[in-house]
Formats: C-alpha cells, structure tokens, sequence
C-alpha cells in the first residue's frame, strides 16, 4: 500500500455481507466512498458536497475488479488516492488487501459540480492545490 496516499481500515460488517457469505458487490462501492470521504477530510475542510466555491462531486462512472473473496469480520486495509486531475474531474484509484493480499481494487471518475447552478464546473483551484501538496509530484493532469 506504499503507492498510496492514504490507508484507512475497514473491519467487514453484517450488513456488507450477502446471501452468497461474502461481501457483496454493492459494499465495495461503498468501501471505496467511506476511503473517499477520509481522503478529502485529510485535504482539510472538504467532503463529497463541498471542494470549494460552492461545488461538490458527483460521480457518473466506477470500476471494480473482484480480486479475492471479502467475508464478515475481515480487517481490511483501503487504500486510496488521485490518479489523474482533469480540468474539471478526478479519478481516484482504489485498493483494498486484507492481510497483504488484494481483494478489490478499481477506480471512479469524479466531476466537480455547482449544485447552485445544477451543473458540471471546473475543479476549485484551492482544492486542486491541495490534492497536488498531498500527493505531491505523482499526479498528472490533463
């Protein structure tokens, strides 16, 4: 998890868990999201609703590949952090291991977006340049 910015744990609940007796395709979206609100918190005063000049984000498109079975109570470690920076969207990449073994990973393209005004809007320079401090040198833009 080295390549990753930030590493939250996760230990598997009831409720991710379906009738096959593993975590059910749906929670690892929610996994993902749980690592995504830790990551913009570590930003500073951000969160899925608010980046900045009145803009949230939205996320029209996500990519998951089942790598391992994921069961109730595992301690999961979910890495996460920007891939790329586009003038008006992200993509996040996603990791999840449960004791050093992959059991998911993916990616969700994010697009920042004026709730106010009901559409798509350039990334906040402020929270641009936040992601760029916290990753440092290893984020491209488009």
């Amino acid at each position: 998890m080295d390549d990753f910015s930030l590493v939250i744990p996760y230990r598997v609940r009831v409720a991710d868990v379906n009738y096959g007796g593993h975590v059910a395709n749906s929670a690892v979206l929610n996994f993902f999201q749980d690592a995504r609100i830790a990551y913009l918190a570590a930003l500073g005063d951000y969160s899925e609703l608010e980046i900045g000049d009145g803009c949230g984000m939205i996320l029209p498109e996500a990519q998951l590949f089942y790598r391992a079975e994921m069961f109730l109570n595992d301690d999961l470690q979910i890495g996460v952090k920007v891939q790329e920076l586009r003038r008006s969207a992200l993509v996040m990449a996603y990791r999840i291991e449960r004791d050093g073994v992959v059991t998911a990973e993916g990616t969700t393209n994010l697009v920042a977006f004026d709730y106010g005004k009901r559409k798509p809007s350039r990334l906040p320079v402020s929270f641009r340049e936040a992601v760029e401090a916290f990753e440092g040198e290893g984020v491209p833009s488009a």
